[in-house]
């Protein structure tokens, strides 16, 4: 009877270290980011340099570096969380469970920032062609127009040399901004690179190509916007299927029933929670494949 609190104690111990270790790195960093700061931004002085706001502006770039960090590791928040439900229901059983879940958020954290840098990118694509078209309207040559529009909306990352390089000095513009359309994202730098082709070959007009191609690419986007707001439901339908377990254990514990105890602590509770999680992965799975599935059509 004595010796059953002994790894829960052990367990108490082993967040606390964790917690302590998680504060020494925050300081760390805390530290870190304000000596960049101060470096870039404020060297020698915020009067020396005449950056405006002084110390305001060191606390920005700290509290953007913070952000920046917290966002490249929400995925272990899934510890802190497991520890809480360890701590609560006595049992090491949730802190294998975050450590599991760890790899497999971050996953698709990152799979969600790619979709978004994907589609930041197509945008800025976009944008280059309608800047381009204006600037050619407004009587600038095609070289010229590709390198300040290029400046302005930043599509081309880190093939913009190259490409302006070769438009600036005679080079193989379509080819340069083949080899720019290679990233993810990017796919509309193709079309540009056939349009300026046919100009330069036949002739054509280069405003009016990529004032269609620009219209296609907006369409594309809009097309993309309208399919996803249609799916919004399905989305939420999926996530409140996903809170639902959730909601059961946190309606039992306000009964005064204590599942925690009865799922980590009692062999049908065990069985119960092994079965029931592994169809909740498996619906969850199988809706979200559905969803995604309407996405791509």
């Amino acid at each position: 009877m004595t010796a059953e609190p002994v790894p829960v104690r052990a367990l108490a111990h082993g967040l606390a270290a964790l917690c302590a270790a998680l504060a020494l790195w925050g300081a760390v960093e805390r530290r870190r980011a304000v000596s960049r700061a101060r470096a870039v931004l404020v060297r020698g002085g915020p009067h020396e340099r005449g950056v405006p706001g002084g110390p305001g502006v060191v606390w920005r770039a700290v509290v953007a570096r913070w952000w920046a960090v917290a966002r490249g590791r929400r995925a272990w928040l899934c510890l802190p969380v497991a520890g809480v439900l360890a701590l609560l229901g006595e049992s090491p059983l949730p802190l294998v469970a975050g450590a599991v879940a760890v790899p497999l958020v971050g996953r698709r954290l990152r799979a969600s920032e790619r979709r978004k840098g994907r589609e930041a990118r197509a945008e800025r694509v976009a944008a280059l062609c309608g800047a381009v078209v204006g600037e050619l309207r407004a009587g600038w040559q095609p070289a010229q127009a590709l390198a300040f529009a290029a400046r302005e909306t930043g599509a081309l990352d880190g093939e913009e040399v190259a490409v302006l390089a070769a438009a600036r000095f005679g080079g193989d513009v379509p080819d340069a901004l083949r080899k720019a359309a290679g990233q993810d994202g990017t796919e509309g730098l193709a079309g540009m690179a056939a349009c300026w082709q046919v100009a330069v070959d036949g002739g054509a007009g280069l405003a009016a190509g990529l004032d269609r191609l620009e219209a296609a690419l907006r369409d594309h986007r809009e097309q993309r916007e309208r399919l996803r707001a249609e799916l919004a439901g399905a989305w939420a339908t999926v996530a409140v299927l996903a809170l639902l377990p959730v909601a059961g254990v946190a309606l039992g514990a306000a009964l005064g029933a204590d599942p925690l105890r009865v799922l980590l602590h009692t062999p049908a509770g065990l069985g119960c929670l092994v079965v029931g999680g592994a169809l909740e992965a498996v619906g969850l799975w199988w809706a979200a494949r559905i969803v995604r599935g309407g996405e791509r059509a």
